[in-house]
This record gives C-alpha cells, structure tokens and sequence, in this order.
C-alpha cells in the first residue's frame, strides 16, 4: 500500500459471498482500519482474518485469535 494511502473496504458483493473457513460464518469488514481484516462474526469462533493490499487471506493458520 502507497505511504499516505487509507485501505478501503471490500466490495458488498465480495463480503455477502466470503464466510470463515473454519466455522462457516460471515465476516465482519474491518478492511478499512488501521488493521484491516475481516473478522469471523460466530461466538465460538471469532477469527480475524488479515486483508493485505486489499486481498483476504482466508487461511485459518495466518488468522489471529481472538483475545
């Protein structure tokens, strides 16, 4: 991402389509943070996702856990 630049959320389309991987939930879009990601919305599961240079990594093993 260009210096000076804001991440811009993901496309409506993109997110009503994408669920997490580990429990088949939708994801909430916190693209546009300081942190973007997409972050599971289950309670037993709750997932963050990492958006890099505005492309989800939806792999389970580079998702940060909840706290």
């Amino acid at each position: 991402m260009l210096e000076g630049t804001h991440p811009m959320p993901l496309e409506a389309g993109l997110l009503e389509i994408l669920a997490c991987p580990a429990c088949h939930s939708p994801l909430d879009d916190r693209s546009a943070s300081d942190t973007p990601e997409l972050v599971c919305t289950g309670d037993a599961c709750g997932l963050a996702y990492p958006v890099r240079d505005g492309i989800p990594v939806l792999l389970v093993d580079e998702a940060r856990r909840p706290a």
